[in-house]
C-alpha cells in the first residue's frame, strides 16, 4: 500500500507518523505555539527529526466549539508555512482545510496530501482535489465544531461511519477523484461521545479491512482525559497507547502531537512483530 503525489511516494507498509502543526491561536492543545515562521519550522525540523514523515499543516482550529475562520486568513496563515517548509526539508506536506482555494494555492507552493474534515463538502471542493490528483483524506463527522459535540447521538456508530465514508467515497469517485488518492479517517472526537470514540476504537480493524489507508486521530484529545482524568498537559501515554492499539488494528497514518514518543512505540511494536530477524 502507498500513496502518490506528484514524483514522491509514501510507502504505507508500516504506519506512518503525521506530525500536526496547527497554525492556529485557538486550537486545543498547542494554540498561539507556533504562529511565528521561525517556530514552525524549527517544530517541523523536531518533529521531522523524532521521526515524522508527513507535516500537516492547519490554519483553522475545529476544535469543538471554534469559530470559523474566513478563507483569506486562513491562507494567510497556511501558505507562507507550506512554501518554507516545501523548500526547506524532505517530507510530505499535508493541508488540513476544507475551503477549495486554501488546496488549490497550498498545493501551487508544496503540499502533497489534503486532509478535509468536511470530506469534500464545502464548495467546489470536490472538483477542486480531482483537478489536483493529490492524496485526500476524507474523515467522518456529524455536524460542525461549533456544535458537533452538543449531543451526538447514533444507533450504531460503526455501521454509520461506514455508510458515511462509503458515501463519500462514491461522490469522490465520481467526481474524477482517484480510488487510489482516498484515505479514511474515522473522526474520532467529531461529533462523538465518549462511548461512540472507544467502539470506533474497537473497531478500527473492521474499517481496516476496505482498501483506503486508514488515518487516525486520537492525540491529547477529550477521549484520552476523559478516561484517565487528566489535563491536555499530561495524556501523552494515553495518546500513544491509543494510536498503537489503532496501529494493530491496521491504520496506516498516526496524526499526532508527541511524535518521538509515538515512534518509540512504533519501533517496539516492530521488534516484536520481526523478532526472527534477531536470530540470523
Amino acid at each position: 500500500m502507498q500513496l502518490q503525489a506528484r514524483d514522491k511516494l509514501l510507502d504505507l507498509s508500516t504506519p506512518k507518523i503525521m506530525g500536526i502543526l496547527n497554525i492556529t491561536p485557538d486550537s486545543f492543545s498547542d494554540a498561539g505555539l507556533f504562529l511565528r515562521l521561525d517556530d514552525a519550522l524549527y517544530q517541523v525540523e523536531k518533529m521531522l527529526q523524532e521521526g515524522a514523515r508527513i507535516i500537516d499543516v492547519g490554519g483553522e482550529s475545529t476544535r469543538p466549539n471554534a469559530d470559523v475562520v474566513s478563507e483569506q486568513q486562513e491562507l494567510e496563515r497556511v501558505i507562507p508555512v507550506v512554501e518554507a517548509i516545501s523548500k526547506r526539508f524532505d517530507c510530505w506536506i499535508s493541508v488540513d482545510t476544507s475551503k477549495a482555494n486554501v488546496m488549490l494555492e497550498a498545493a501551487k507552493v508544496g503540499m502533497d496530501l489534503i486532509n478535509d474534515v468536511r470530506a469534500l463538502q464545502e464548495p467546489n471542493a470536490l472538483e477542486t482535489v480531482a483537478k489536483l490528483n493529490l492524496p485526500i483524506c476524507l474523515m467522518h463527522m456529524q455536524g460542525e465544531p461549533k456544535t458537533m459535540q452538543t449531543n451526538p447521538s447514533y444507533q450504531n456508530v460503526v455501521e454509520e461511519v461506514l455508510a458515511f465514508l462509503l458515501e463519500r467515497t462514491q461522490i469522490a469517485q465520481l467526481a474524477g477523484i482517484k480510488k487510489q488518492n482516498i484515505i479514511w479517517d474515522l473522526g474520532f472526537g467529531f461529533g462523538k461521545a465518549l462511548v461512540h470514540n472507544y467502539q470506533l476504537l474497537q473497531h478500527t480493524h473492521f474499517f481496516s479491512q476496505y482498501t483506503y489507508p486508514l488515518l487516525v486521530g486520537v492525540s491529547r484529545k477529550k477521549m484520552i482525559g476523559q478516561v484517565l482524568n487528566k489535563p491536555i498537559a499530561e495524556r501523552l501515554v494515553g495518546s500513544v497507547v491509543a494510536a498503537l492499539l489503532a496501529a494493530q488494528q491496521g491504520a496506516r497514518i498516526l496524526r499526532v502531537h508527541d511524535v518521538g514518543a509515538t515512534r518509540d512505540a512504533l519501533d517496539i511494536w516492530q521488534a516484536m512483530l520481526n523478532a526472527e530477524l534477531f536470530m540470523k
